[in-house]
């Protein structure tokens, strides 16, 4: 048999994670609403769908954008040719505007420090070359988005080591948790060589508050760490309070600036994963230099850049996909997580983000990861709904999972809540006794037909039923 390398051999990719099976299964027999309506529900991808309606609009009002139409035509030369890998400044400075514009024009970020890559999973591995070597490690909050064991991990040699956040105190990173977490990877030999946090929060749709955020910069500075803000989901906050980035908070507290590195994208805010417009910003001029040549791997093609930076320098489109994106995660954050707490589904309070932490700790038989992946099995097998369970994120209690809303049309949300109903219907009619069964079921029993999920018989008496998108769609 002919060698091969250890990477091509190894499993250092972190595809058998239970958060990558969902996908599997899904892939296998995905729900379609004609063609196979009892397929597998996708809930385990952090997709923005909401909005599309907008861009399509755009691309439509401006066809010469995109260089493969009669009106983009005369510019197809000089964007196919070749592009160095700085960046077309016009993109640069586009992102650079947009990434103000997300945090509230606030603070200002500099063109000639942007630098683009392959895709958020292509920025992480790019900070992880250029601020660590092979054994040296991050520190990462738990829960964490499994895909940081892939992306920072498996190609650079880098170790991850969990900050454990809990529960208690809704996940919240303490400077006690972060101490621990030092200590513990200082014990095991391993030198820490920054701290990677994700805000908002992949998994958990919280943002870190500004007192927090001055605790995490006091730390790295303290221990001369680098700090590596994830602020992907930065556009997707959609009720108070705001947002505040890493970027702000080193415009209040004395630090060194070197040690601070902020990873964006489009896929999250915009919806584009499929563009893979991934942004490193860092004010250390020697990372800045590190990774624009390390960009040659992974850049992004020069007509994707042509047409992100014609929409994103459109202020007044700008203005209103932002606003109306908001909008609309807010509706369907409010009625999604309604509809689950009539069925006693509760989650983390959340106002970021694509989804929910959901809360499913009272179905599990015992307190335990075991029973937890029986749990999952059941919801991916017999639900046949793709949602994450807590450990592939690292959480150190079982039970949680990590639920997607807004990838799907309404229908499909509709058919995915109908699904949970019923086996939330199940569940209680197998664990309450039978004469309370029988009452409970009255309580909790809902139609299949969408108009009487508006039925006054299943309205909270202390909150007003959300309305449904499917109304609304037809009012």
């Amino acid at each position: 048999m002919v060698a091969i390398s250890k990477i091509a051999t190894g499993n250092g990719h972190g595809e058998n994670s239970p958060y990558f099976d969902g996908w599997k299964a899904y892939e296998a027999n995905p729900f379609h609403p004609t063609d196979r309506p009892d397929g597998v529900i996708q809930m385990g991808l952090a997709e923005n769908q909401l909005c599309f309606s907008l861009i399509k609009k755009w691309v439509m009002q401006h066809p010469e954008a995109s260089l493969c139409s009669v009106e983009g035509v005369d510019r197809f030369k000089e964007t196919a040719l070749f592009q160095d890998y700085h960046g077309m400044p016009e993109f640069r400075q586009a992102v650079a505007k947009f990434m103000g514009k997300v945090r509230g024009d606030r603070v200002k970020f500099d063109p000639d420090r942007i630098v683009m890559s392959g895709g958020a999973t292509g920025a992480h591995e790019m900070v992880a070359f250029c601020l660590a070597d092979p054994g040296e490690a991050f520190l990462v909050p738990t829960p964490y988005y499994p895909g940081f064991d892939r992306d920072l991990r498996w190609r650079t040699g880098v170790q991850l080591v969990p900050v454990v956040c809990e529960s208690w105190n809704n996940f919240k990173i303490t400077r006690n948790a972060l101490e621990a977490a030092y200590e513990k990877a200082t014990e095991a030999n391993l030198r820490v060589k920054g701290l990677l946090i994700t805000n908002p929060s992949n998994p958990l749709g919280t943002i870190l508050d500004r007192e927090t955020l001055r605790s995490v910069v006091k730390f790295i500075d303290e221990k001369n760490i680098h700090l590596i803000g994830d602020e992907i989901y930065a556009a997707t906050v959609f009720m108070e309070p705001e947002f505040v980035s890493i970027s702000e908070i080193i415009e209040e507290v004395e630090c060194n600036r070197d040690l601070i590195h902020i990873v964006y994208s489009l896929s999250k805010d915009m919806g584009f994963p499929g563009f893979r417009v991934g942004i490193v910003y860092s004010y250390n001029d020697a990372v800045v230099s590190c990774a624009r040549k390390m960009s040659s791997f992974g850049l992004v093609s020069s007509q994707t850049q042509h047409l992100i930076a014609s929409m994103l320098s459109d202020d007044e489109f700008v203005d209103s996909f932002i606003a109306e994106s908001k909008d609309q995660l807010s509706k369907r954050h409010k009625y999604f997580t309604w509809n689950l707490s009539q069925v006693g589904i509760g989650s983390l309070k959340s106002n970021a983000g694509l989804f929910i932490w959901m809360d499913l700790r009272k179905l599990l038989k015992e307190k335990t990861f075991e029973a937890e992946m029986d749990l999952w099995r059941v919801i991916i097998n017999e639900v046949k709904l793709n949602v994450s369970p807590g450990s592939s994120f690292h959480c150190n209690e079982p039970g949680w999972f990590r639920v997607c809303f807004a990838n799907m049309d309404d229908h499909t949300m509709e058919v995915a809540l109908s699904r949970i109903r019923t086996f939330m219907l199940k569940h209680n009619d197998a664990m309450v006794p039978r004469k309370l069964c029988r009452r409970s079921s009255l309580k909790l029993s809902f139609s299949q037909r969408r108009d009487d999920l508006m039925s006054p018989s299943i309205m909270s008496p202390h909150s007003p039923i959300p309305q449904s998108p499917l109304v609304r769609a037809r009012t």
